[in-house]
């Protein structure tokens, strides 16, 4: 899962990041600030992939933020003023969002940086098909190839993995489900699945086809399913 934090001198600019952030799966907000000195802090500390940065705040503005970055993570500036894109892109800005800001539109700035990570892990994991994780299921550990799992199910107070051939059950939260599978390769549709976008067949309204298995398409996760596969 991709981390971040936001930036933003203004609560109500800060509270619709923390809301988009908390209805997708792609990202983990790990803090959020209103005063840049405080971030700058924390990131001498902590480690994230991204950050949701405004320009126009006081004492510091975002640009200035980033270049007193040692390690410049991923950036998404967010700003109600649109004169500041092209230096923001001299800045290797992932994306500019001008306020307000749009659930799809946010959703659209997140795609690039999965589409991004994404890449930048097959360049080091090129043999993806053979990439394994270990699943732990009671007394017995299995070793599975990511590339077999076709979708993860809740099953009261367990996760079923579904796999071609069979399925395992293991003890494990859906909320932390992408510390055992890669966010780049899965996506949350509905509260009680996750699914593995490369084995999508078909995709109806209010389901989707995986194997001949209908899964259902929650309605607070179908514009980040869309999102995600490009067709929003």
């Amino acid at each position: 899962m991709i981390t971040c934090i936001a930036i933003d001198d203004e609560p109500k600019a800060l509270e619709v990041i923390e809301r988009y952030c908390k209805n997708s799966s792609l990202v983990d907000l790990k803090a959020s600030f209103r005063e840049p000195v405080k971030a700058i802090e924390y990131l001498n500390r902590e480690k994230v992939d991204l950050i949701f940065l405004d320009i126009n705040m006081p004492d510091i503005n975002g640009m200035q933020l980033v270049e007193t970055l040692w390690s410049k993570p991923m950036i998404i500036f967010t700003t109600a003023y649109s004169t500041y894109a092209v230096e923001s892109y001299g800045l290797n800005a992932i994306d500019y969002l001008l306020k307000p800001i749009t659930f799809e539109r946010f959703l659209a700035a997140l795609n690039k940086v999965a589409n991004l990570v994404a890449t930048k892990n097959n360049t080091t994991t090129r043999h993806d098909e053979a990439a394994t994780i270990f699943i732990k299921s009671g007394p017995q550990t299995y070793q599975v190839k990511i590339a077999d799992i076709l979708y993860l199910e809740k099953d009261g107070n367990y996760i079923a993995v579904h796999l071609k051939d069979k399925q395992i059950l293991i003890r494990e939260n859906m909320s932390d489900i992408f510390n055992l599978v890669p966010a780049a390769g899965f996506v949350r549709v509905h509260k009680s699945y996750v699914i593995a976008v490369r084995h999508i067949t078909m995709i109806e309204v209010h389901q989707l086809i995986i194997n001949g298995e209908k899964i259902p398409i929650g309605s607070t996760y179908r514009e980040a399913l869309l999102a995600r596969l490009g067709m929003s």
